[in-house]
């Protein structure tokens, strides 16, 4: 592995990488950073439906050796592909806030997960998935293993282009799987620096090939090509139906990590100020923009008013700027389309009757940029803000009873990725932990204080399909006589 910092990380345009070469596309596009408009972070190049079957043929042409080859040499790889992340850490930390308006320390810290978990990776590729099972014959043996796949087709979001792509793209390749990795397109300069650090770890050619563009046409061809065995996406609920029902058409395995409505429970007990600092941090930090945030506060009477008034105070103190300048606390959202949903979502807020206590406006700061005030809302369950993800800075606080109508509240949606408590009962949180209708629960920490590698997946509309090795494997039972 070349960890010569002569080596660029990444330089525009960014171009495919497909069996082992960079390639242009059929049109390009550009990435702009969102703190600041006038500034291009590079050109990057799409591909068509030809470029897309490029890769997808050339990740089954290297299957065989790949998954037949040394268990050693996949750890290997892995682990120089995360040492020179995090080798790299601050280059990358600040690519990935130029381009999706994190600020910097939250860059970094991503940067840094990414790294560590292309590591882990490299430990899983040296386990062993043998598993003896006793017959009920004499004399028989049966033996269980898990084989790789084949083909596994990974879209990433535009949230963590760097942490949940390394998530996938180590898990896959560990366990002897090629891949065709399709990076959000408002983030080609994030998966092009990740298939730059790829590239230069000693694969076989076709390994791991890289293919950016839209989903309508790239994602859309990787989830029906029939070389393609499995395909793992993180995004909308919407767009996940789409692959499910698209994959299914063909029985190819699916792994889908989509939306959530994550509530967070206050209760009288709590630790007031620990509540308040846990609540900001899990609703606002990354800019509301993680699947894990904190959309709906929900809190007990008794502290309802003071919680309230803590949380807006802790708002106003936040610094909404350049996701690289020194003291921002909150950067950007990361797109146009980001800005706008937030925005449409204050006006419905306000028409369906919600309170807006805070925020909600669009803010202009020495850049053009897409700076939005983190909103707070005092609301009902059935305002739509309260039930629709939005994947923002804004959040609904809700009044509950008592602990049993917040468990209530909890539990009254239509997603399940994760729950969060705050209280000093021990019977309470334990009581919450079995019976919330969640993926993640976390207590007295925000709902965002989740780790990707440990076992994740939601429930309703929230998560599909295995998230451990019985993904990216398939099962070989063997029955031997002696």
């Amino acid at each position: 592995m070349n960890r010569d910092p002569l080596v660029p990380l990444v330089t525009s345009p960014f171009r495919h990488y497909i069996n082992g070469g960079w390639e242009t596309g059929a049109t390009t596009g550009v990435s702009l950073n969102p703190s600041d408009l006038d500034e291009l972070v590079g050109d990057y190049v799409r591909a068509d439906v030809r470029q897309t079957d490029s890769a997808i043929e050339a990740a089954h042409a290297a299957f065989r050796e790949w998954s037949l080859g040394s268990a050693q040499r996949r750890a290997d790889a892995l682990d120089a592909i995360g040492s020179e992340i995090l080798a790299r850490r601050d280059e990358l930390g600040r690519l990935l806030a130029r381009e999706v308006g994190k600020t910097l320390p939250e860059a970094w810290a991503e940067a840094t997960r990414a790294g560590q978990l292309f590591k882990l990776a490299a430990a899983d590729a040296l386990r062993s998935f043998f598993q003896p099972v006793m017959s009920a014959r004499a004399g028989v043996e049966i033996d269980l293993t898990r084989e790789p796949l084949g083909v596994i087709g990974i879209i990433a979001p535009w949230s963590e282009p760097l942490a949940i792509a390394a998530a996938k793209l180590g898990a896959a390749l560990a366990h002897g799987n090629c891949v065709v990795f399709k990076p959000a397109e408002s983030t080609p300069a994030c998966g092009a620096a990740l298939a730059s650090i790829i590239s230069r770890a000693g694969l076989p050619a076709g390994v791991f090939n890289l293919v950016m563009g839209s989903g309508r046409q790239v994602g859309a061809r990787i989830v029906a090509h029939p070389l393609v065995a499995a395909i793992s996406f993180t995004g909308s609920a919407e767009n996940g139906t789409r692959v499910l029902q698209a994959a299914a058409a063909r029985q190819a395995r699916v792994q889908l990590e989509m939306g959530g409505k994550n509530p967070f429970v206050v209760l009288a007990d709590a630790d007031l100020d620990s509540a308040v600092d846990a609540a900001l941090s899990g609703a606002y930090g990354s800019t509301g923009q993680r699947s894990t945030s904190a959309a709906r506060l929900i809190v007990e009477r008794a502290v309802y008013e003071p919680f309230v008034d803590a949380l807006q105070t802790k708002l106003a103190g936040l610094t909404v700027d350049h996701a690289l300048k020194h003291g921002t606390d909150i950067g950007p959202v990361a797109n146009a389309a980001q800005l706008e949903r937030n925005l449409d979502y204050v006006r419905i807020g306000l028409q369906e009757g919600a309170q807006l206590l805070r925020g909600g406006r669009q803010l202009e700061r020495a850049t053009r940029g897409y700076f939005f005030e983190p909103a707070l809302f005092a609301g009902e369950p059935e305002h739509r803000i309260a039930r629709e993800e939005i994947f923002g800075p804004l959040a609904v606080v809700l009044r509950a009873e008592d602990y049993d109508h917040a468990l209530h509240l909890a539990n009254d949606s239509a997603y399940g990725l994760c729950a969060g408590i705050c209280t000093r009962s021990l019977s309470r949180a334990r009581h919450f932990r079995r019976h919330v209708q969640a993926g993640l629960v976390t207590i007295n920490l925000p709902t965002t204080s989740v780790e990707h590698h440990a076992p994740g997946g939601g429930r309703k509309a929230s998560a599909y399909g295995a998230t451990d090795a019985t993904f990216w494997t398939t099962v070989k039972t063997a029955y031997v006589a002696g």
